[in-house]
């Protein structure tokens, strides 16, 4: 019989460095804590300390260059801060709205931007659809809420008219955009485009269906 093995945290990737440059050890500070109690507080599975770096925080911190500079950005469903903090820590110069309905995450979120000393982050409890008359943003960001179809009409009316959704998809993000033309079309998006981020820098690439707002 074999003694079951606590999973271990993943070596940082040499790429974290260079996403993050001089912002690496908050980098390294967010992952430690979320490593050392996100599978306590329900925030990340039993089985990801192997793969949080690479599928967890580098694939949020590719987003970053694609954010406006001095922009407002509001992050639907960031549940552990995923993308949000980490692109808070990537990008200080952007104002991030997390908004999220379960209690126990917020104040995970508003707990880490404390430790943290980030600056730029805002907490709103809250489903996308509720706070959307006290939101106003330049983009928006969502990782792993709902398909496209959903998620387009969710997130539309927090973005300003020629802002952008940028909202992390997997694989079959083609398939989705297929089944969301008609509220693509009703909502009036623009330029939409599927974008492939971190190759030939991270092993596990993102994916990005960034559309403008009309």
């Amino acid at each position: 019989m074999t003694d079951d093995v606590a999973p271990v945290l993943e070596q940082e990737p040499a790429a974290a460095a260079d996403l993050f440059g001089d912002r690496i050890e908050l980098a390294r500070s967010f992952t430690g804590e979320l490593a050392r109690r996100g599978e306590e507080l329900g925030l990340i599975g039993p089985l990801e300390l192997p793969r949080l770096w690479t599928r967890h925080i580098l694939n949020s911190a590719l987003l970053a260059p694609l954010l406006e500079a001095e922009g407002r950005v509001a992050d639907v469903g960031s549940g552990a801060g995923l993308p949000g903090l980490v692109l808070a820590i990537a990008r200080p110069d952007v104002a991030f709205t997390l908004i999220e309905p379960m209690e126990r995450r917020c104040d995970w979120l508003n707990a880490e931007s404390e430790r943290l000393g980030l600056e730029n982050v805002t907490v709103l409890r809250g489903r996308a659809e509720d706070v959307a008359d006290a939101v106003v943003v330049d983009q928006v960001t969502a990782r792993a809420v709902s398909a496209l179809s959903k998620l387009i009409p969710l997130t539309v009316p927090l973005v300003r008219s020629g802002g952008q959704l940028i909202l992390m998809k997997g694989a079959r993000v083609d398939e989705e955009i297929e089944k969301a033309r008609k509220v693509i079309l009703r909502k009036r998006l623009t330029d939409v485009e599927v974008l492939e981020l971190g190759v030939g820098v991270v092993e596990e690439t993102t994916r990005v269906f960034r559309a403008t707002v009309d």
